[in-house]
């Protein structure tokens, strides 16, 4: 039997004082969760030696993955982003504060902008990753490419109705 993880104790517990219930959700999910707290302090910790934010690694990742010229619209980033408008606006202004992005009269449509990485936003971004794809090995080194390729389809088709496709190009 594999060793048992603080999970594996919380059912045991529950399952204790609530036999009525079926706690097999917790064994999945209370996992997820437990990981997920584990990511988002590898990826503070990677961001923050790019000196950046979670979510100027978000914009600036969104740029990025664009290809050059590394920029798109505000809609396009909402969309990739999944934050409001205002929200959207905010980072924006941010970023061009900090010199890692500039907004730009999209030349196709005079009434329209686009947001422009920098160059110094693409050196930042592209540490951030490089140092983020270390951190994240980490976390699964215990785990078998097999095992990892395994995990990562049942993670997917169980996020799948969650997700909606963006369009890059809007």
């Amino acid at each position: 039997m594999p060793a048992s993880d603080e999970v594996d104790r919380i059912v045991e517990a529950w399952s204790r004082e609530r036999a009525d219930l079926d706690f097999s959700p917790l064994q999945v999910l209370s996992r997820v969760g437990r990981l997920a707290r584990h990511l988002e302090r590898a990826r503070k910790t990677a961001f923050a030696a790019s000196d950046l934010e979670l979510w100027e690694f978000d914009v600036l990742s969104a740029l990025r993955r664009a290809g050059a010229p590394y920029q798109l619209s505000p809609k396009a980033l909402l969309q990739q982003t999944l934050v409001s408008s205002g929200t959207m606006t905010n980072r924006i202004d941010r970023l061009v504060e900090r010199g890692l992005v500039e907004r730009r009269t999209d030349p196709n449509d005079g009434r329209g902008i686009l947001v422009v990485m920098t160059p110094g936003g693409r050196e930042r971004v592209d540490a951030a990753i490089s140092t983020l794809l270390a951190a994240e090995s980490e976390l699964l080194e215990r785990l078998s490419a097999a095992d990892q390729e395994r995990l990562s389809a049942l993670l997917r088709k169980l996020s799948l109705d969650f997700d909606e496709p963006a369009d890059p190009q809007s």
